[in-house]
């Protein structure tokens, strides 16, 4: 009998304890750590970092009021109150591309292990913590591995190892950490929409000699892109009637290749939000992908577009979008949205907000400025017969 299970299981963003990708530091006194932590954090300035402390002041007041201190050069100062929740630490921590934990408070998914003879009791203390040390840090060059480690981890001198003072090497041992964790991008072809001005489906408008979805479906994947579809709702493209699929018993083969379209598909379950609930489909989808969104209104866009948003591609950004340069705001759907746009596009929609548009607008995004003329949008008839006529000139 099959379990029964209670709540629709979903594709969950693959997280550490408290964020996407983290560290904890321990083994010496939390004063050091801090330093190293600030020290490491000035060589990857380029990155967001966060580090997840513990407080070490003995009595400390409830805070019986909130307070956010902005500076206008951009600095906040948040005093609040709150307990240790992981899920709620994953989203605070959700913007940030690494996460360093003081290792003697909070226990990480990963590990740096710093030895220092004075500490040893407290490595002994937390050895059953130490499941994944990526790399050991001397505060004295002649310090020996204490026994209880070689004896759980034999392997432990095999493990790269600096000393304090090689900030250098240490950064960049952590910025090989980070770019291990990049999300993959992936493809997805905008394909969903009315079309009202149209008054056909714009993507199936003939540019290039075939319908403009498998243009667009096709710069993307020239790029080494696994692409999908973004559509209203297949469910109603491929249910059959009991005579429909009597009159397919035969068409095996069309039924095959309505199987792979429809694996190449991905469905709107956010419903009649337009490309907003598409973005957010595909996400759902696979949380732990790079979205490049395209649309197929946008027939100028070529593959040396569509390279160039990928060679620029920032990571650490929310998201890495197109603006001409005669215009005030991003292109939203000629756009890589990265993981970390998922959940503010949550947000926004929590606040009756469904355009893709606005959260880029007030969100840290990469912007790639280009000629007006290749992101032109094709909304009527006369818009297609002109735009074609000047393709075919191309």
């Amino acid at each position: 009998m099959k379990k029964h299970t209670k709540h629709t299981k979903l594709t969950r963003r693959n997280n550490d304890n408290f964020a996407p990708n983290e560290i904890a530091i321990l083994g010496t006194n939390c004063g050091v750590i801090s330093n190293l932590v600030h020290q490491v954090s000035e060589k990857l300035s380029n990155y967001k970092l966060a580090y997840f402390d513990a407080s070490h002041a003995k009595d400390v007041a409830e805070n019986k009021l909130s307070e956010y201190v902005f500076h206008h050069e951009g600095n906040l100062q948040i005093t609040t109150s709150g307990n240790i929740n992981k899920f709620q630490q994953r989203l605070d921590f959700a913007q940030f591309d690494y996460l360093f934990i003081n290792g003697n408070h909070y226990q990480g998914a990963k590990q740096i292990l710093i030895l220092d003879e004075a500490k040893e009791a407290s490595v002994l203390k937390r050895l059953e913590q130490l499941d994944s040390i990526q790399f050991v840090v001397k505060l004295i060059k002649d310090t020996e591995y204490f026994s209880f480690l070689e004896e759980k981890y034999p392997q432990i001198k095999n493990i790269t190892c600096y000393t304090i003072d090689e900030i250098d090497k240490i950064a960049n041992h952590i910025n090989n950490l980070i770019q291990e964790k990049i999300a993959p991008v992936k493809g997805l072809v905008l394909v969903g929409g009315k079309s009202t001005r149209m008054g056909k489906d714009k993507s199936e408008l003939n540019y290039y000699g075939k319908p403009q979805k498998e243009a667009a479906k096709e710069l993307l994947e020239n790029n080494n892109l696994q692409t999908f579809y973004s559509v209203s709702d297949f469910s109603k493209k491929f249910i059959l009637s009991k005579d429909e699929r009597l009159e397919m018993t035969n068409k095996t083969q069309d039924v095959t290749l309505s199987a792979v379209e429809r694996s190449q598909e991905i469905p709107d379950v956010f419903l009649n939000l337009g490309p907003f609930g598409g973005i957010c489909s595909a996400f759902q989808k696979d949380p732990n992908a790079a979205w490049f969104v395209l649309a197929t209104d946008v027939p100028f866009v070529t593959d040396k577009i569509i390279q160039l948003v990928l060679k620029h591609r920032n990571p650490s950004k929310t998201a890495t979008a197109i603006k001409g340069k005669n215009n005030d705001f991003p292109e939203p759907l000629i756009t890589i949205y990265e993981p970390k746009a998922y959940p503010i596009l949550l947000q926004y929609l929590a606040q009756g907000y469904s355009c893709p548009r606005k959260m880029l607008i007030n969100s840290d995004v990469e912007i790639v400025e280009i000629d007006d003329v290749f992101i032109r949008n094709v909304n009527t008839p006369e818009e297609f017969e002109t735009a074609k006529t000047e393709i075919n000139k191309l």
